[in-house]
This record gives structure tokens, sequence and C-alpha cells, in this order.
């Protein structure tokens, strides 16, 4: 039996090229870092719109922005006090560098020991088609052809250049996108075997710090051990961002950093956690970080900042016993509950100020697509909902866990006004952003069970519409 018919005959899926279509679907290079690739992003947009249509969706758009288009699509609920549920995601995708990926190319996607791989088939095209195909088996459960909740599906195409034009469609089509209850799509589970829902994202803050010592690169033998070196400076500067027990310094960072909830704590302190397994699934060295913290915590419940590039001198041919003029880093913050991404942008630059040095040059500019961290309501009943859905998804209780990433949870839920869950099935070992991306084949299955069970929980959850 193929994992296709596999996964039909287990989940009931109504598409028997359910997996073929995926495949088809992270065939289209949707990079949207790359211009040259605008034109395949459309073409994204255009698959997903198309394949709505095919699902029997009445209503479904292409929406287009000044930068790369998002896809719109409504099913409504017979019943029009059904609540309405908006899911949202992305089809763009991260930029790949084909030299490094072994197992097929980025946009030829392959089957292969119970996984699909391409980029895109887990980040995120394999979580809004689990969401499809979970719709499908939804609506094979009911009579009417319709389904017991409105869906409405928001998919981007910016999410991986930071989502910069996500404020002016959540603005223009506020009517479209009203919603009882958010459920963002963009997350992690945490394994195969222990049934988890995220409570919990970061937000983040991103900047590039660039260091000058001279007006120009300047021949070693004319200056060196006598002139300003950018990339030493950098160096220094950059290891003043960590304390010695891995405590970041920006002053007043962690005055807002809020404990856990008891459910996230809970989980924490009994969360089966292996270092050995983890670093084998993510290609770490090791658990490094924040000391007196296990890896979990220091994902879900603590901040970080990181070095995400340094760049110094010529990157393109030898250095010719040249002292760089110039350096540069980009920094990547994440935030958790209750910190601000404004504030942490203000304390970022009163760190720059506190350990600049004289005789050089400094320019520090932080992105405007910044994010503030989410926490879903604890004690709303659609959370309770999904913790029971994915409970019998896998069979067992599921626990409250974070996501280590950022998302636009808590810019959804302002514009929104309406609570955030998350749900999605990629998993620490899927290699996001790497090469050679892959999704479980066994994640969507339990993807599809978990998110049919919730469309029917939902029904039941009261509205305040």
């Amino acid at each position: 039996m193929s994992a296709t018919e596999s996964l039909i005959g287990q989940d009931g899926l109504p598409e028997p090229d359910a997996l073929d279509a995926l495949a088809q679907w992270v065939e289209v290079p949707s990079v949207s870092s790359d211009p040259d690739r605008a034109a395949d992003v459309g073409r994204s947009a255009r698959w997903l719109v198309e394949r709505l249509r095919r699902m029997g969706f009445p209503r479904t758009e292409i929406w287009q922005t000044e930068g790369l288009p998002a896809v719109y699509g409504c099913r409504p609920a017979a019943d029009p006090h059904a609540p309405v549920l908006l899911v949202y995601s992305h089809h763009d995708v991260h930029a790949v560098d084909p030299s490094t990926w072994r197992v097929t190319a980025p946009f030829a996607p392959l089957q292969r020991d119970g996984r699909l791989y391409g980029r895109g088939a887990s980040d995120a095209k394999g979580q809004i088609m689990c969401h499809l195909w979970a719709l499908g088996a939804h609506l094979a459960s009911v009579s009417g052809g319709a389904p017991a909740v409105t869906v409405k599906y928001l998919v981007e195409g910016e999410e991986e250049i930071g989502s910069v034009h996500l404020a002016d469609l959540l603005s223009a089509h506020a009517d479209e996108l009203t919603a009882d209850v958010v459920m963002v799509s963009d997350t992690m589970l945490w394994s195969l075997d222990e049934a988890a829902v995220c409570t919990t994202v970061r937000g983040s803050v991103t900047a590039t710090l660039t260091v000058r010592g001279a007006h120009r690169d300047i021949h070693s033998g004319a200056v060196s051990g006598a002139a300003t070196n950018a990339a030493s400076e950098l160096c220094r500067l950059l290891g003043t961002l960590h304390d010695g027990a891995g405590r970041i310094t920006l002053p007043g960072f962690y005055d807002a950093v809020a404990e856990p909830g008891p459910a996230l704590r809970e989980s924490l302190d009994t969360l089966r956690f292996d270092e050995r397994t983890w670093r084998a699934d993510t290609g770490a060295f090791g658990a490094g970080g924040e000391a007196g913290f296990r890896a979990p915590e220091r994902l879900w419940i603590r901040p970080s900042a990181e070095v995400a590039r340094l760049t110094a001198g010529r990157t393109d041919a030898p250095a010719l016993g040249l002292i760089p003029a110039e350096a540069d880093a980009d920094l990547l913050l994440r935030l958790v509950p209750d910190q601000r991404a404004d504030e942490v942008a203000q304390q970022l630059r009163g760190w720059l100020r506190e350990h600049r040095a004289s005789d050089f040059g400094y320019e520090l500019e932080v992105s405007p697509t910044i994010s503030d961290p989410y926490r879903t309501p604890a004690d709303h009943p659609a959370l309770a909902a999904l913790v029971r859905s994915v409970g019998r998804a896998y069979g067992s209780p599921a626990r409250c866990i974070g996501n280590g990433g950022a998302a636009p949870a808590a810019q959804l839920a302002r514009a929104c006004k309406a609570p955030v869950l998350f749900f999605g099935t990629g998993l620490p070992g899927d290699r996001w952003h790497g090469p050679d991306e892959k999704v479980e084949i066994a994640a969507l299955r339990l993807g599809v069970r978990a998110l049919s069970a919730f469309l029917g929980e939902l029904a039941s959850v009261p509205v305040t519409r």
C-alpha cells in the first residue's frame, strides 16, 4: 500500500491525490526574498485558490499587496450563528542554496521513508494542506455539505520576509477577517509520541549592527597594529551581548519577562527531554544558552539573543592583506510574555550606547517588522476544545508547550479582536530554512485527526459577538 493510500485509508480524506497535491504545490518555488521569484509566489497563490475552488469554497480571492499576494477563502457554516474560525498561515518559502541539498533538489519533492522532502513541505505548505484535508474529513462526517463552523483562511505570501504588508491586509479586509477564534498554523509539534498543544509563541526583534573603523579598507602593511579594526571591534561588542551565565545584558531586558502559566509550568517540569535526541534532530552541537534552564525552558519561557550573520572584508575574494573598514552583524532577539518588541528595540539601542567605544562609527538599524510575543488565554473554551482534540488524535492527554519561533499572533489578536490558538504539523527535525526540509507523513495524519475533531468541538464553543 502506498503512503498516499495509507493516509487516505486511515483518515478518510476526500482526495485520492492527497500527498501528490502537496508535492505539486511544493514544486512551485515561491521564494519571497528573491525578486526573480515574484511570479512564482503569484503562481503559488493561484494554485491554492484553484485548490479551494475544487473543494467547493464559494468564496476564494487573491489579495494583492504592494508586495506579494495573499490568499483568502471562506467556507460558511449552514448556521449563520455558528462560531467563525480564521486560519492563518503562509505560502511563501525560505530561500534555498541548492548545493547543500542531498536527498533531493529543493523544488523536486520526493517521498521516502514516510517523509516528503522539499522546500515548504513542512514550512508551511504541508500545514495548510493538512487543514484542507481535515476540513474534507470533517465535511464527510456531517450532513448537508457545510461545516459545523464557518472556516476562513488567510494565507499570506510574505511571512518569510517579515510579513511586511500583513498590517495593510488586516486593515483593508477587516470585515472579511472577523472571527471568534484565530488559529495560527506555522508552529511545531513536540514529537510524534507525546501529545502537546502550543499555547505561547515568542516575539522577535531583528536588527543590523554596523561598525566602521576606517574610511576605506587599508593594507595591513601600512597600519597593522596601529589602526582601528572594525571586525575586531564588532566581535568585542557582540561579546558583551551576554554575561558569563548566558544572560542578555540589554538594560531592563528581563523586567517584563513573565512566569509561565501553571499548565505550561507543569508540562516543563515533567516533559521528557533527551538532549542527545534533540541535538540529532536539530543538528545542534549542544544545548547552550542561559544557565539554570533546560533547553525546552530556554526555547519557550526565556528570551534569547542570537547573532544570525557576520560580515567583514572581502567575501568574494581573498583578504589580500586588507583590514576591513566596515563590519556588520544581523541580530535576532526572541521575546517572551510580557515583553514588548518596541521596548526591547529601545533597550538594544541603550545597550549599544553603553558599550560603544571611541574612534569607531556605529549604526543600528532595527527592522520595522518586529513582533510581540503572545500567550493563548488559558481559560478560553476554544483552547480546551483543541486540547481535547489533540488528545483524541494521539490517544493520550495533551500537555501545553511553547514555540521557539515567532508568529504574528499578537498582531492578529489585536486586529481580529479574537483569541489566537496554535496548531502546526512541523517537528524540530524538519529542517525549516535548512537543506533537505521534510515533513513526516505521520505528523500530517495526526494533524488531520486533530483538526477534523477540533472543527466539531468548536461548534459547541459559545461565541460572544
